[in-house]
């Protein structure tokens, strides 16, 4: 079996790690979460007006998920009220890259066939 073979396999194993992250990635409001904050820094109202239609409980079980999974940085900042504020991790970044490329491929197909 090659490398790419054991990748596969594992990805595709239901107790997989990475198969847990492909799942938070590539669920509905994941991708959406990924590819806006590609954009930048957010604070969880202004990321819930970015992603149209997602929400409060939905967004912030995404987020916890993907922080959880090493994706995106949640900062708490000590002031009053606190001010909570939503980035991508390194790993995130590189993620989100690829997310944005899929965005951008389907909205240019979309874009083609109107």
């Amino acid at each position: 079996m090659t490398d790419v073979d054991q990748l596969s396999a594992s990805v595709f194993a239901r107790n997989c790690t990475s198969r847990g992250i492909l799942e938070n990635v590539a669920g509905k409001w994941g991708v959406l979460a990924l590819a806006a904050l590609h954009d930048g820094t957010y604070r969880f109202n202004a990321l819930r007006r970015r992603v149209d239609g997602v929400s409060e409980k939905m967004l912030a079980q995404t987020l916890q998920a993907l922080e959880r999974d090493g994706l995106v940085r949640r900062d708490v900042q000590a002031t009053i009220p606190p001010r909570v504020e939503y980035s991508l991790t390194p790993f995130g970044a590189t993620v989100a890259g690829k997310v944005v490329e899929l965005v951008e491929l389907i909205q240019a197909e979309v874009d083609q066939r109107s």
